[in-house]
């Protein structure tokens, strides 16, 4: 029997040094998905280790946060117990989605490049098109070619694995959604678990990382842009990925 949303489980690894944005991420993912907090189980790999299956299987679904400090290009401790974690699961065909350093993760995982390029960098709120892949696939078709996404980086994934399919790109980062075929593995780089209020907050937190000029700040602030296809993306997947299934 397919599990209805109250019965739901999801997993989140998070590689978050900072506590607050540790429990701001999670309220985050909690509210983009749909879900309530004791349907949420949440692992901060710079506090813990890779969760192991028996944990894992313990739920429908796998999400990778962001990082406000690290870099998928530098290496950490826990990167081969998640590596092996993130193709199991592709072997497995169970559902996964990557968010931002989740994205570029799962991408470089599974035989992607990731490289760091602050000439690419995109803070704050930008558009994304569709590439015709993904005006096809399920869990983008019914939204419109270009919508607008929150988002804070300077890595970005520079080449997919073979399998991987690209599903949208921005005017300055290729790759901002991906699909591996034939599963139900997902990363986007932009952050479609932040709505305006939640991006905001982000920003101010991490002004130190990516030094958002004062004036594009307060513009974000005195008119904020909402994103309303990119904040329904989390719920459609746990729609189309797991309660489906």
């Amino acid at each position: 029997m397919n599990p209805d949303g109250n019965h739901i489980r999801v997993l989140l690894i998070q590689v978050r040094e900072r506590e607050d944005v540790e429990r701001q991420e999670q309220a985050c993912f909690m509210e983009r998905c749909g879900i309530r907090r004791d349907q949420l189980d949440a692992v901060n790999l710079l506090h813990a280790p890779v969760p192991p299956m028996e944990r894992v299987d313990a739920a429908n679904a796998v999400m990778i946060g962001g990082a406000g400090t690290l870099s998928v290009t530098q290496a950490h401790p826990f990167d081969d117990s998640l590596t092996d974690l993130v193709r199991t699961l592709c072997d497995r065909g169970r559902p996964l989605f990557g968010v931002c350093w989740g994205h570029q993760f799962i991408a470089r995982a599974l035989g992607g490049t990731v490289v760091t390029d602050h000439d690419r960098k995109e803070i704050g709120t930008h558009s994304v098109e569709l590439t015709p892949a993904g005006r096809s696939d399920p869990l983008f078709d019914s939204m419109p070619p270009r919508f607008a996404a929150h988002m804070g980086h300077h890595d970005y994934v520079s080449e997919l694995s073979s399998g991987a399919i690209e599903l949208a790109v921005s005017e300055t980062c290729p790759t901002q959604a991906f699909r591996i075929e034939g599963t139900p593995v997902y990363g986007t780089q932009f952050h479609c678990e932040l709505n305006t209020h939640r991006l905001l907050e982000r920003l101010r937190i991490y002004r130190h990382i990516y030094q958002p000029a004062d004036d594009d700040l307060e513009e974000l602030e005195r008119e904020p842009v909402a994103t309303p296809e990119a904040d329904i993306i989390l719920r459609r997947f746990i729609e189309t990925c797991v309660q489906s299934r």
